[in-house]
């Protein structure tokens, strides 16, 4: 009977809200840098930083860096680590799925071709 209700309780989840038990928050500073952290009634822990890059000659941009972590509705613990800047959003996490690796003959044409980039590109010779 106890795994019934609780199957019921996952697939029914409640709308009851979730105390914040602690809350940090700096705001945004003069420089534009910002912190915050916080943690929930039911375990779940996130924080964030951020501050204006210079990147090149472009205009600044914010780089965040941050984590938050959460137990699973099956008892494994995801935590999250992310970095986000000019180079997009990049997660890191033991439960995140990986690329398989690049087969061995891909990974031959691709060093060939780094090998070789006068034979790419506007200049190269006409194909027959």
């Amino acid at each position: 009977m106890a795994i019934i209700a609780s199957a019921r309780a996952q697939q029914h989840p409640t709308s009851e809200p979730i105390a914040i038990v602690k809350y940090d928050n700096e705001g945004v500073n003069a420089d534009g840098s910002y912190q915050w952290s916080l943690e929930t009634a039911n375990g779940i822990v996130a924080q964030e930083q951020g501050q204006l890059k210079q990147v090149g000659n472009e205009p600044d941009v914010l780089e965040v860096q941050g984590s938050y972590k959460y137990t699973a509705d099956d008892g494994t613990p995801i935590e999250v680590s992310y970095l986000a800047n000019e180079n997009g959003f990049q997660p890191q996490g033991a439960h995140l799925p990986t690329a398989p690796p690049v087969p061995p003959a891909i990974q031959k044409s691709l060093d060939y071709n780094a090998a070789h980039p006068e034979e790419d590109g506007p200049n190269a010779a006409p194909s027959s």
